[in-house]
């Protein structure tokens, strides 16, 4: 029961900064006043304390601009934790536009919302990730595509890889940097997470959001360690593919270390 009522405290306190925050925001967003990713990150930041999700990271992010971060997806706290560190963009899926809240505020992240499903739009998507990489905004790309269980990384896909090509041809820059970056969620309550605890506080399939917080809110504190991996160059005639299975293969080996024990 005491839980519960501070639960619901937590969800009023988000909800009332959220919206001083998203004016402040907007304001950012239209006028040269102040920066435009301050806030965000400033929200993400409040928004974890919130919950009780502490982020650890190992490693650096690239100085290196054309940036993409290439990174496994375990849950919508991805999005919290890595916008947390740095101010980055995100490349989302275009379901994210109708959540409450953090779809609002993706959009006034200036998110790259695609539909992953209709090919036909692949390359129009390509070419505003690469026109947005090509401005110097580092872009964050869930390239399995979907959520998994936390324990294992699926199959990167290839196809938004090729916005790195198409930013080259802007003539701005030699080459993009793919960055690998591993999500490893480590503890909960202080203690080490098996497989199972692990895929029970992931966000998988068409589960709801609200059930999936309440299942986060009670595992509290949770821990997550962000793993930066060795930066990628990316040539304008480099091969989408074996980039794609080079960020794969450092993702996958960042993970598995993570979880067989290295200390966060």
């Amino acid at each position: 029961m005491f839980s519960t009522f501070r639960f619901v405290i937590a969800i009023l306190v988000i909800a009332l900064y959220t919206l001083p925050l998203m004016v402040v925001q907007e304001i950012a967003l239209r006028t040269p006043l102040l920066s435009d990713r301050i806030v965000p990150r400033l929200w993400h930041r409040l928004t974890l304390r919130m919950l009780g999700v502490r982020v650890r990271m190992e490693g650096s992010p690239a100085k290196d601009r054309p940036l993409m971060i290439v990174a496994n997806h375990v849950s919508w706290l991805d999005i919290l934790v890595l916008g947390s560190l740095d101010g980055v963009h995100f490349i989302a899926k275009s379901e994210m536009r109708k959540w409450p809240i953090l779809g609002t505020f993706a959009r006034q992240q200036r998110s790259v919302f695609v539909e992953r499903e209709r090919r036909r739009s692949s390359p129009e998507q390509a070419r505003e990730i690469a026109e947005r990489l090509a401005d110097g905004d580092p872009m964050v790309l869930f390239a399995e595509g979907t959520t998994g269980d936390g324990n294992r990384v699926l199959p990167f896909k290839s196809t938004l890889f090729g916005a790195a090509q198409l930013a080259l041809a802007s003539d701005r820059a030699d080459s993009v940097t793919l960055q690998p970056v591993a999500l490893i969620y480590v503890r909960k309550g202080g203690l080490r997470l098996d497989r199972r605890e692990r895929a029970a506080i992931s966000w998988i399939g068409d589960t709801d959001l609200l059930p999936n917080l309440i299942t986060l809110w009670h595992s509290r504190p949770i821990d997550i360690a962000v793993r930066y991996g060795d930066p990628i160059p990316f040539l304008a005639k480099g091969d989408r593919k074996t980039v794609t299975r080079e960020a794969e293969a450092q993702v996958r080996a960042m993970l598995t270390a993570g979880l067989r024990g290295t200390e966060i």
